[in-house]
Order: structure tokens, then sequence, then C-alpha cells
């Protein structure tokens, strides 16, 4: 499954109670067609001392997103939009279709 959105991508939720929120896209899970967003959809979580948390106790860590609920935001539109693709030389590279600039770097 091709998605839009890919890791380090900036992106606005659009939909859910965390409309209008923006951040970077930390994680995508392509099979389950969910995404983690920075500072985006903060879940508690009851850990038990490990190796990384060793103090353990609740942590607040980011939740998944369905990918449908997020667009990507163009740098040069200043806000979401939807994306194509198109042919550049031997690479295929992510298009704004509001003003046609490339998203990819």
């Amino acid at each position: 499954m091709s998605l839009r959105i890919r890791k380090e991508d900036q992106i606005m939720v659009i939909a859910g109670k965390e409309k209008g929120k923006t951040g970077k896209v930390m994680r995508v899970q392509p099979d389950k067609g969910k995404v983690f967003v920075e500072k985006v959809n903060m879940v508690k979580r009851h850990q038990k001392p490990t190796a990384k948390y060793k103090q353990g106790g609740i942590i607040e860590k980011e939740g998944p997103i369905a990918i449908s609920n997020v667009m990507l935001l163009c740098a040069k539109c200043k806000g979401p939009v939807r994306t194509g693709v198109k042919a550049d030389g031997d690479k295929r590279v992510r298009v704004c279709k509001k003003c046609g600039e490339v998203l990819d770097k």
C-alpha cells in the first residue's frame, strides 16, 4: 500500500478531537493505516520500570492517528493540501495540487 504521508513530513490533523493541530510525523504504520505525530494525540500509559523508563509510573506518549484524518502541509501554500505524483526525470516526486510545488526534499 502506497502512502502519501511519510516520516518527517509536516502535517495537519483535519478530523477528530485533535482537529487543527499541526506537527511532524514521527512514525508511520502502513499496514494499519496509522501515523504518530509529535505532541498530538497524547495518551497516558501505565509503565513498569524498564531499562528505558527506570522510574516507571504513568507516562505520556503519542498515540496513533488514522492516516485519513491528516493532510500534508505545503510550505508555499501555508495550509493542508492534496498531493499528486509527477515524474521528475527517473524519480517520482510528490507535488502540491494547489501550487504545483514539489513536496519531496
